[in-house]
């Protein structure tokens, strides 16, 4: 590591940063104009992208427990963030694992956290996620791989969208 990277580690330490996303989007994770999404909130710690949230009983599969598909849902999503945010750029998941080690109980605080951890195969990029309770165990843990993509790969997605993320790309830090 050399004396840059030391000192932005350094810089960086503990330090929570709040990440801006756009308004009025659909998206059930993160979208604001969603009615039954979970609208995330983003922050940067340190090389983590980070949610914190509590599940309430829409979101329930057995009886106090949060539905495995939603547990996927804020892993994927926040492993997409951190992607996002630190590599500024449009991506698609290729590929998640998910592995729950203990009951996500709905009512509890919950921080999810997700962190590159190798990008040596672009246009592939693979992510780590875990999801821990306000106690801080460990209740599920996840690997994914995503491909990224220049804003010309997505042909489905409106212009305006686009440049709405490519102006957000600038904000982040």
């Amino acid at each position: 590591m050399n004396e840059i990277e030391q000192h932005r580690k350094i810089k960086m330490n503990n330090k929570r940063v709040e990440i801006e996303k756009l308004e009025g989007q659909n998206c059930f994770a993160c979208g604001t104009a969603n009615p039954i999404g979970l609208n995330l909130q983003f922050y940067r710690l340190d090389d983590a992208v980070c949610s914190d949230i509590t599940l309430g009983k829409n979101y329930e599969g057995w009886q106090n427990m949060a539905h495995g598909g939603i547990v996927s849902t804020l892993l994927d999503e926040v492993m997409s963030w951190a992607v996002i945010y630190f590599k500024k750029s449009f991506l698609v998941t290729r590929k998640m694992e998910v592995k729950y080690v203990r009951p996500v109980l709905i009512e509890t605080p919950l921080t999810v956290k997700g962190v590159i951890v190798d990008e040596s195969s672009p246009p592939k990029i693979r992510a780590k996620g875990e999801v821990k309770d306000n106690e801080g165990r460990l209740l599920v843990r996840s690997f994914a791989e995503f491909v990224l993509l220049e804003k010309g790969r997505l042909s489905s997605v409106p212009e305006e969208l686009k440049e709405g993320m490519l102006s957000l790309f600038e904000k982040f830090e």
